[in-house]
């Protein structure tokens, strides 16, 4: 029996917060704006002392937080569904208002209490839990603290859960790790992205999913800054001449090699790369196929061609932290193509877009911005 030593109504408060994937300073932002200038400002402790139980919401605060979750206040501070607040509650996995029924959320916190009881249900409750976790408007460090929890409750299936059951979750897990390396990365946080690729490459050769073992290797080129050109060509053609590397690791590991040699200014190579990785079809999440090449080409040092397989804007779609970073490649571009108005116009809106989104891997490509000068005055770095 699930039991928890802070009051129902503070586990349920924390694990509403989770499932918006807020942190407690985003909860009291959004507490300040709904109630107006005349409101007086929230203490800065205050969604702790709630949340921990030492204190509960007055009269006003309650009203508050009730508007700002959508709940009425009987479901807030009341309510029947103890048992999945609970279990959200000890497990830090986010409760999703509205994802899924009371009786499935159920079903899965019986399923975590014991694990023997995990089904393909269970299986489908989490895959749908990560994606909506993946939501392109989250910041890249919240995403990533959502999904650890998940990644966890998925693991504690490993022991008890029937075979089929077990190996499709810890599938799933190895895919959830390498989706954390890359928020991590992401948010710059070069460590974490490293430890979160280790684990998705340890456990995709323990099931035996190739697919996400190659592409985290892949893509771990791009979490050690300090990567020179050679080790990332090296990790790429070894990724994709192993044996038994679905044919989707190719174009991958192609365009991790088109920029290192980019990189390294060698044109011949890049071009190469790229021309073979763009004859297969492959959809997949992050930079388009003219980012990429236009990231090349600034790395060239001809800024005019990639100016234009980048203008226009981001996707309306794209992430923010992602459309923070094609707009800092575009600022690099006409910067480097001495256009200096357009170079500080993009500058500025990816700068704010990115602090705003949590967007580190764009705050540094603003560091390589170099602003051509004024008439009469030295150039000077821009972040």
């Amino acid at each position: 029996m699930i039991t928890i030593d802070v009051p129902l109504w503070s586990a349920r408060l924390r694990a509403l917060r989770r499932g918006r994937l807020w942190n407690r300073r985003d909860l009291g932002q959004r507490l300040t704006e709904a109630a107006g200038e005349a409101e007086p400002r929230l203490p800065a402790d205050a969604v702790r002392t709630w949340e921990e139980g030492e204190r509960r919401p007055d009269t006003r605060h309650a009203e508050l937080l009730c508007r700002v979750f959508g709940v009425d206040e009987a479901d807030l501070f009341v309510g029947a569904s103890s048992g999945t607040t609970l279990w959200h509650h000890v497990t830090g996995i986010p409760l999703l208002p509205g994802l899924f029924p009371e009786e499935e959320e159920e079903r899965v916190g019986r399923a975590v209490e014991r694990p023997s009881r995990a089904d393909t249900g269970t299986v489908r409750y989490f895959e749908t839990l990560t994606g909506a976790c993946a939501a392109p408007d989250g910041r890249p460090a919240d995403l990533a603290a959502a999904l650890g929890p998940v990644f966890a409750g998925v693991e504690t299936f490993r022991g008890d859960a029937a075979p089929r059951v077990r190996r499709a979750l810890q599938t799933l897990a190895t895919r959830d790790a390498e989706l954390i390396s890359r928020m991590e990365h992401e948010a710059g946080d070069a460590p974490g992205a490293r430890a979160w690729s280790d684990r998705a490459i340890r456990e995709a050769r323990e099931t035996g999913d190739a697919l996400t073992e190659v592409l985290a290797l892949v893509q771990r080129a791009e979490l050690v800054d300090a990567a020179e050109p050679g080790e990332i060509v090296e990790a790429a053609v070894a990724a994709r001449t192993r044996t038994g590397v679905p044919a989707a690791v190719g174009p991958l590991s192609r365009r991790q090699e088109a920029r290192a040699h980019a990189l390294a200014g060698e044109v011949d190579l890049c071009h190469r790369c790229l021309e073979e990785s763009l004859e297969e079809s492959l959809e997949e999440p992050g930079e388009t196929r003219a980012e990429l090449c236009a990231g090349c080409l600034v790395d060239l040092g001809r800024p005019g061609g990639a100016i234009e397989l980048l203008e226009g804007e981001p996707a309306p779609a794209a992430p923010a932290y992602l459309a923070a970073y094609v707009l800092a490649r575009q600022a690099h571009a006409y910067a480097e193509a001495h256009e200096r108005d357009r170079a500080a116009d993009l500058a500025r809106r990816s700068l704010a877009l990115a602090r705003r989104a949590g967007a580190a891997r764009a705050l540094r490509e603003l560091g390589r911005v170099h602003l051509p000068p004024p008439a009469g005055t030295r150039r000077r770095v821009l972040v």
